[in-house]
């Protein structure tokens, strides 16, 4: 019988020590050490299947000059969903582990059924489950009515049997469901732990680069909302997507938080329907659901997720504290952001809202990261405290300094452009952002400071 060793792995960054410590040395965090069986003969056994195995990439190995290095274009496939493509950076790229996350019920499985199910009509794929039975899986397909006569299912958790299965079917597309129901018989400990997660997705990792095949994974997430398992996970897939949305709410947001074939915070966005995912062509139309009537408080703005302008409306609402701390509330913002915006329209405006309970809400749930918010948001607030409704074609961006000063935002003319294309006939923008040409049908009002763009409201 093989010797069986110990090792600890920190569950956050993967680093291994020998024996059990309170804070891992390689990221700074405390009480993440876990511990995990390994086994000499497996590790041994690991290897001469490696060596072993057939790499279309074996030339890859040696060492080469930069200026040898083929830089033709890698070839992708597509997903049939342009909005999948979008995220994915064009396309699926053979070879590459695609990771999707997202809270339970939010439909991970149910666009990558579609997606397997539309490209089975076009090549070999294979889905994987472990989670479902295949009576559950062909039930939804035929709920959603999709085309399922040539997807191949297979119920399977481990890991070694779905890749000799895969080797005898070669699919060019293959999704595992989820990554946490998958294990090694190797590795002694449930499935779903550190060591299972972290041993199964790198199985599955090297699986795909040997033999040219595009992996989808799916994983579960924690209450914090972060993918289960150890942090390493999101180290060795190549690509790291999440599927959210509110329970309230059947629109669904999938956004690129890491990808090596393209660029990371592209976002799509879907409506969930009885036949599956839908995809929304023009996302601007869905958030900026306003009504007939201008209301204080209310103001859009242009965000710029990924490659595209996105036009979100921002709300405000302030009211008197009753409460000796004022309130400080925001959804879809940084609060300690909006903190220091008040701080600066006090100093540079000479707007005091230090009595007032003050509430920022992004309207359809989007979450804005970028400083362009923060001149729409100044705004909103104003227009509530004041009680006095902005225009209804109005747009702002801009980023605030903490001098009062406007700063400009990257994307500044498609940023207009998009909005034109909505109806707005007016804009406050960074002085800087103003096109030299001018858009049509557009008043632009570039401003310098803080008190600059309160005076053109």
């Amino acid at each position: 019988m093989a010797k069986v060793k110990s090792a600890y792995v920190c569950t956050d960054c993967g680093a291994e020590y020998g024996q059990w410590q309170g804070q891992c040395q390689a990221c700074k965090a405390w009480n993440t050490l876990k511990e995990i069986k390994l086994s000499s003969a497996a590790a041994s056994k690991a290897k001469s299947a490696k060596s072993s195995a057939g790499y279309s990439g074996a030339n890859d190995n040696q060492v080469k000059a930069i200026h040898q290095v083929n830089l033709d274009e890698v070839p992708r496939l597509s997903s049939t969903m342009s909005e999948l493509d979008r995220v994915l950076g064009g396309g699926i790229v053979p070879g590459s582990v695609v990771l999707i996350g997202g809270d339970p019920g939010v439909g991970k499985s149910s666009i990558l059924l579609q997606v397997m199910c539309q490209l089975s009509t076009q090549m070999k794929v294979l889905y994987v489950t472990g989670e479902e039975s295949l009576q559950q899986v062909a039930m939804r397909a035929k709920r959603m009515q999709l085309p399922d006569e040539q997807l191949r299912l297979l119920t399977e958790t481990d890991v070694e049997l779905i890749c000799h299965a895969a080797q005898t079917e070669s699919p060019k597309v293959m999704v595992v469901d989820s990554i946490q129901t998958m294990q090694l018989a190797e590795v002694s400990s449930a499935a779903g732990g550190v060591s299972q997660v972290r041993e199964t997705a790198a199985y599955l990792t090297r699986y795909a680069k040997q033999n040219n095949v595009a992996i989808f994974l799916v994983g579960h997430v924690t209450k914090s909302g972060e993918v289960a398992g150890p942090r390493v996970l999101e180290h060795i897939v190549d690509t790291v997507v999440f599927l959210e949305g509110q329970s309230d709410s059947r629109f669904r947001t999938l956004r690129a938080i890491k990808n090596r074939f393209g660029a990371v915070n592209e976002l799509g966005v879907f409506a969930m329907t009885e036949r599956g995912m839908k995809q929304v062509k023009n996302p601007s139309a869905i958030f900026l659901s306003r009504g007939d009537e201008a209301s204080p408080g209310s103001v859009v703005m242009v965000v710029w997720e990924g490659s595209r302008p996105l036009l979100v409306e921002i709300q405000a609402l302030v009211d008197e504290s009753p409460y000796g701390a004022p309130r400080r509330v925001t959804v879809g913002l940084d609060q300690n952001r909006m903190a220091m915006l008040l701080a600066v329209m006090h100093r540079h405006g000479g707007v005091q809202a230090s009595d007032q309970d003050v509430y920022v809400n992004v309207v359809g749930g989007v979450k804005v990261s970028e400083t362009s918010a923060d001149l729409a948001v100044l705004c909103s607030i104003l227009s509530s405290m004041r009680n006095k409704p902005l225009p209804q074609d109005l747009i702002v961006f801009g980023e605030v300094g903490l001098a009062g000063e406007i700063r400009p935002v990257p994307s500044g003319q498609e940023r207009i452009i998009e909005a034109a294309k909505h109806g707005f006939k007016r804009a406050i923008v960074p002085i800087a952002n103003v096109p030299k040409s001018g858009v049509p049908g557009m008043e632009i009002v570039g401003v310098k400071s803080l008190q600059q763009a309160l005076n053109a409201l």
